[in-house]
């Protein structure tokens, strides 16, 4: 793709550099927009964290979240294809479908998006996922559905992407306020950025246009969008290769099997803030998961074990599309589903800075408008609530 050339004044700063903010970086940037990425520290974005599952339908979702999971599920080969061909580096995309265990057929019959997958007995069962609990008789299979690498290979490869494609990494620094001002139409819109560098010099960044990308960080930027953290725990093991062929999703404890054999266990949802660490209490829950799922597993040797923030929503689904400031798009609040909805929520942002929030959904892009409009960053209230963001 030939990158559209473009004025100084499409220039954009993306604030937070986890998963949604290189993902969103690197689509601009394949759109030949001058991108300026801002973050805290590496290490801090939950991208590192999660499991990297790609399972709208065994994640049980349903409504507006359901349809954008599949269209971002359809769309992640090519973006796949694109970060890798920019990077050079592997991603970790697998199409590997899903197992969803029940342990009677009445449950399996009402969960959410039974008619989208194939349903297996407990011969079918077995097969699929060797080893599983007897406590579970039947299951259904989603083999739409896949995995990233994202820990090991998919931050890696967007990080070189963004850089190979011009993206400006700033490292170190705390966005600490948004700065607006009213145009002579009462509105609000967006002229800059107050910063703290890691030496704790406190500087303003002036910009028009901005992503906010701040995952579990979202809400001291926008107290008025309710973007909470949820701590999740995780460890993995190591299995001998193709023992595991799906990822497997029990009630409570899922299982994600990677190529060379190591399987990803997760997780713990535990709202304790920003509280660090892991806890025996978590670790423990997990491990107990895992021998009621998969008993076999529990002979796998220990590997690592991490922990990470969730960036989470009263209804769990995230904040997407034009901001409380004209110039501000947010892509935040993803929750369980950040690496499934990295790829449409780049587009949608996109979509957003180039044809504005009026003419989001039109002309090539129709399919947009309805999900700006369930995804809206005011949809908590019952009237639109004022930015919260000082004079400059």
């Amino acid at each position: 793709m030939t990158p559209q050339r473009r004025s100084r004044q499409q220039q954009v700063l993306v604030l937070g550099g986890g998963l949604m903010g290189l993902a969103v970086a690197h689509g601009l940037a394949r759109h030949g927009w001058s991108v300026h990425l801002l973050r805290r520290g590496r290490r801090e974005a939950a991208g590192f964290a999660a499991a990297g599952m790609l399972a709208p339908h065994a994640e049980g979702l349903g409504g507006p979240l359901l349809t954008l999971g599949q269209r971002s599920l359809r769309m992640i080969p090519a973006w796949v294809s694109a970060i890798e061909e920019d990077s050079g580096l592997p991603c970790g995309w697998l199409s590997c479908g899903t197992v969803a265990p029940f342990t009677s057929q009445a449950q399996r019959q009402t969960f959410p998006t039974a008619a989208l997958g194939h349903p297996l007995d407990r011969a079918a069962l077995e097969a699929e996922a060797p080893g599983i609990s007897p406590a579970f008789t039947c299951g259904l299979l989603f083999p739409q559905d896949g995995q990233l690498d994202n820990r090991r290979q998919l931050m890696a490869a967007l990080e070189q992407a963004c850089r190979r494609r011009g993206v400006r990494f700033t490292e170190g620094v705390t966005v600490e306020r948004l700065c607006g001002e009213e145009d002579g139409g009462g509105h609000r819109h967006l002229v800059g950025i107050a910063l703290r560098t890691g030496d704790g010099e406190r500087q303003k960044l002036s910009c028009g246009q901005a992503v906010l990308c701040c995952g579990a960080w979202s809400q001291q930027l926008l107290p008025q969008v309710p973007v909470m953290p949820v701590k999740g725990q995780m460890f993995s093991v190591q299995a001998p290769r193709q023992a595991l062929r799906r990822v497997l999703f029990g009630p409570g404890t899922y299982l994600v099997p990677r190529q060379d054999g190591l399987v990803v266990v997760g997780a713990t949802s535990e709202q304790v803030g920003f509280t660090p660490g892991l806890t025996p209490m978590g670790q423990s829950r997990l491990e107990q998961g895992l021998r009621q799922l998969l008993p076999v597993a529990a002979r796998w040797p220990p590997m690592e074990r991490w922990y990470g923030f969730r960036p989470c929503t009263r209804d769990q689904q995230p904040v997407l599309g034009p901001g409380p400031l004209a110039g501000l798009v947010m892509a935040t609040g993803h929750h369980r589903n950040g690496v499934l909805l990295a790829a449409v929520t780049a587009e949608l942002t996109r979509i957003v800075l180039e044809t504005g929030p009026a003419a989001a959904g039109c002309h090539n892009t129709p399919w947009a408008a309805p999900f700006l409009h369930a995804f809206r960053w005011n949809r908590f209230s019952p009237a639109p609530a004022q930015a919260s963001v000082r004079q400059v």
